[in-house]
């Protein structure tokens, strides 16, 4: 698949420009296999880089001219990079010209280029094609013009690029794992300070595999708004409580239990999931450093009930998902992936059986919600990279 891709977008890019690329590079899409909605909360995540790509092919010219070429959408869009760059009504290009300003911004000298890009990556199924776009472009120039910036710099410009030109107030995770993707490893990334550890990931004996409900409900933006609000709230309840609590790491769940009356039943429920969730993060971490694959499934799907019954963030089609797999010896855990209300379920489950998994779900799906479900079997990869031309 990578191989027909990299060779797909390099012919394209000698077809419309009539000369082969410099450069190609890769930048991939990503999972997180647990800590859902605690980025905000100073909790941690872990995320992976996956084998699904957007591949750049890019060549320098002598001018301040550009040219970009999304081949997926057959559209095209060329600019002045000597002129001040905004956004554009081509929504797709203001996430290369958020990063191309946010280099600027920092004073970098860049020049003229082609670029044109593929990807592999399904669109709308929460597996961060946008960071990866971002990323891979500032990679891309990185590398074009030796601007000397770090793989943290390359996942904050990204970060930046999607907040002021994509309008998307976007926490880092996406654009680090892309970046920081490690083959067959885990990111444990502490999203207020960026430390981070790797935790390499034996899957011999079991795969990761995505269900795209093919759903995206619109309660997503205000459904997301209203938990940060409430979360808040209550966070700051429990400090008038137990001054010693700075961040929902330093609270507990007996602390939880003492205010439950004081908190309101949507306030406890909120809290307990989020201070639940850090603690399920560092126990994944173990799991996977044992191999302990039913332990992580074991997680995975508490975390799935606290997003569906505490933080109240699925919705009727992926609790239908994650039941169905439930159902199935063959599944370890499953749980929603993201920020809710749609988008995916991610499996854990042993390998060799997702055919059959994928042929018995898909119908059941179909026959629930008239719906066809699309499936997407994933490898832990490498992040961010050039590729040898």
């Amino acid at each position: 698949m990578k191989k027909k891709l990299i060779k797909y977008t390099r012919e394209q890019f000698e077809k419309n420009v009539h000369r082969k690329p410099d450069y190609v590079f890769l930048s991939p899409g990503r999972i997180n296999l647990i800590g859902e909605h605690v980025d905000y909360n100073d909790g941690f995540v872990l995320p992976a880089a996956i084998n699904k790509y957007l591949c750049f092919t890019v060549s320098k010219n002598e001018s301040t001219e550009c040219l970009l070429l999304a081949l997926d959408l057959e559209e095209r869009y060329a600019f002045d990079l000597a002129t001040d760059l905004k956004p554009t009504a081509t929504l797709w290009a203001n996430y290369i010209l958020g990063v191309l300003h946010q280099l600027k911004e920092r004073g970098h000298q860049l020049g003229g280029f082609t670029m044109a890009f593929s990807s592999t990556i399904p669109m709308g199924a929460g597996l961060s094609s946008s960071a990866a776009l971002e990323c891979g472009v500032a990679y891309a120039m990185n590398s074009l013009y030796g601007l000397g910036l770090s793989k943290e710099d390359l996942a904050l410009i990204g970060q930046k690029a999607e907040h002021t030109f994509a309008g998307v107030n976007c926490g880092i995770m996406d654009q680090f794992a892309s970046v920081f993707g490690k083959k067959n490893s885990f990111i444990k990334l502490d999203c207020t300070t960026l430390a981070y550890d790797y935790y390499q990931a034996d899957f011999k004996d079991c795969s990761l595999l995505l269900l795209d409900s093919r759903v995206k409900h619109a309660h997503l933006t205000s459904g997301y708004n209203d938990r940060r609000q409430e979360v808040e709230e209550g966070l700051a309840l429990i400090k008038q409580h137990y001054p010693e609590v700075k961040t929902f790491r330093d609270c507990t769940i007996s602390m939880l239990t003492a205010l439950r009356t004081h908190l309101g039943v949507t306030l406890y429920k909120r809290c307990h999931y989020v201070v639940s969730e850090i603690q399920r993060v560092t126990e994944a971490t173990v799991a996977i450093t044992e191999s302990d694959f039913k332990k992580l499934g074991q997680l995975m799907l508490a975390t799935h009930h606290g997003l569906s019954t505490e933080y109240e963030v699925s919705c009727a089609e992926i609790d239908f998902l994650v039941a169905k797999a439930q159902e199935e010896p063959s599944v370890f855990g499953s749980r929603m992936m993201g920020g809710g209300f749609g988008g995916c379920s991610l499996n854990l489950v042993t390998k060799g059986s997702e055919d059959a998994l994928i042929s018995k779900i898909t119908a059941q799906y179909q026959a629930e919600f008239g719906i066809t479900l699309q499936a997407y079997k994933v490898k832990i990869a490498q992040g961010t990279t050039l590729h040898p031309n």
